[in-house]
């Protein structure tokens, strides 16, 4: 396995892996997604096997003190091998940094067997309308919130 920078022509494997994931963000505009992964203060690493990309994460880093994991994904025949591990550590060191902070919904179980401190975090759309999340009796309106009617 080699851990290394993203190059643009890891763009299809690393699309691939979000599209596995069912995350259309990037996949949606392979011209955006490689500017999102190259853009400055962005650290992206994949990892290789045979020269495909078989995980890849994204980090975002003042270069000193404090980065953020904004994505990370392994192919579901390489999990559970070290794989997203070595990506973490790998991203840090070349993007430089002591910690890492993330938003998870579904590998709360990877992130605990890793070095860390649990802290509570948001995910911020300011623009945002439509139904509350987690209050039905809310909705909200380019960002503000509204009740709903009834």
């Amino acid at each position: 396995m080699d851990y290394r920078h993203y190059a643009e022509a890891d763009l299809p494997g690393v699309l691939e892996l979000c599209a596995m994931e069912g995350w259309p963000s990037l996949p949606e505009d392979p011209g955006r997604a490689h500017r999102a992964l190259t853009a400055p203060g962005v650290t992206t690493v994949v990892a290789t096997e045979d020269g495909a990309p078989v995980g890849f994460a994204q980090l975002l880093s003042d270069g000193q003190i404090q980065a953020y994991l904004a994505l990370i994904s392994v192919h579901p025949e390489h999990r559970r091998k070290g794989v997203a591990r070595k990506l973490i550590v790998t991203a840090l060191r070349l993007a430089g940094g002591l910690r890492v902070d993330l938003l998870t919904d579904t590998a709360d179980g990877f992130y605990r067997s890793l070095p860390h401190l649990r802290m509570s975090g948001y995910r911020l759309y300011p623009e945002y309308s439509g139904p509350d999340r987690y209050d039905p009796g809310v909705s909200w309106d380019r960002g503000r919130k509204v009740p709903n009617p009834g």
